[in-house]
């Protein structure tokens, strides 16, 4: 189906120490991304990027440093994503750091619920209690369901942006203890790496759809790191054993197919790490998949 897609773009690293993740967007516009989904007929608005202050050079005292900086980012993100919403386009926001989702997921929810898949080989379910190192990318989902900092949970609208009903998770592979278990006692379900191993990528694919035949629309955040290494060198926590290039675009390809996606958020592309901008390019091609291009 053809779509009207506003590009949103989110040079923001704060929400974790790695610098360079703020390059992402520059990085998936250099490898072509506006061309190439121009090339499958669809409508494309480049929006530009939303401001981000400077981020101080001296990250002695990171841990918990730039609340502020981030809750200004993320309502920008909110509010430009709600405007590409209410005129029936397609957001495709393009990090930076996962801590943009918290904006963009708030968003794409403003006027009516959303499935969520979440794709990441981590839970991002930490709050600042739970969160071994206060970095803000590692809270995002637990910030969407209500739970951390206020001003991060009442963006754009106060407190809960998403239920935990509406949400399902691929790809974990390394999950603190306490992620663990606020995870089970939320109930989310959470297809991790051993689960895709078991039963294939096709199969939780479409289990992940079924949660979601109720409803209409479905967001779809994809940090790169989900994917293994060997195919996404270029992220901040890199941990082995991920998706193969393959099984993920089989999977953009089975939501494309779903007909229910209507807005994206690709995040965690740190071109400083990466080598000869493959995470960059691969993070183009799967959007493409989930935007309708197809093998055959």
């Amino acid at each position: 189906m053809v779509k009207q897609i506003s590009i949103i773009g989110v040079p923001m690293d704060f929400g974790q120490l790695h610098r360079g993740v703020d390059m992402g967007p520059a990085a998936a516009r250099y490898s072509g991304l506006v061309s190439r989904l121009r090339s499958l007929g669809h409508t494309v608005f480049d929006t530009g990027d939303v401001f981000v202050p400077v981020r101080d050079a001296d990250d002695t005292q990171f841990k918990g440093k730039y609340l502020n900086e981030i809750t200004q980012v993320c309502q920008s993100v909110y509010d430009m994503g709600k405007t590409a919403v209410d005129k029936g386009h397609f957001p495709l926001f393009l990090g930076g750091d996962h801590s943009i989702s918290i904006g963009a997921v708030g968003a794409v929810t403003h006027k009516e619920p959303s499935g969520l898949i979440w794709i990441d080989a981590h839970g991002d379910f930490n709050t600042p209690e739970t969160s071994p190192s206060g970095n803000i990318h590692g809270m995002p989902l637990a910030t969407l369901i209500g739970e951390g900092h206020e001003s991060l949970v009442n963006v754009g609208r106060p407190g809960t942006k998403i239920s935990p009903d509406n949400v399902v998770m691929i790809g974990q592979r390394d999950l603190d203890i306490q992620e663990k278990q606020r995870l089970k006692k939320n109930g989310i379900e959470v297809f991790t790496m051993r689960n895709i191993d078991e039963q294939g990528i096709s199969s939780v694919a479409n289990k992940a759809l079924m949660k979601f035949v109720h409803m209409k629309r479905i967001h779809l955040t994809l940090d790169m790191d989900a994917l293994d290494p060997i195919e996404a060198p270029g992220v901040g926590t890199p941990v082995p054993g991920g998706i193969t290039y393959r099984e993920a675009h089989l999977l953009m390809e089975t939501l494309a197919d779903s007909g229910k996606l209507t807005s994206m958020d690709i995040v965690e592309v740190n071109p400083i790490l990466d080598q000869a901008n493959k995470t960059a390019r691969l993070a183009v091609e799967l959007v493409l998949s989930a935007l309708g291009k197809n093998i055959l």
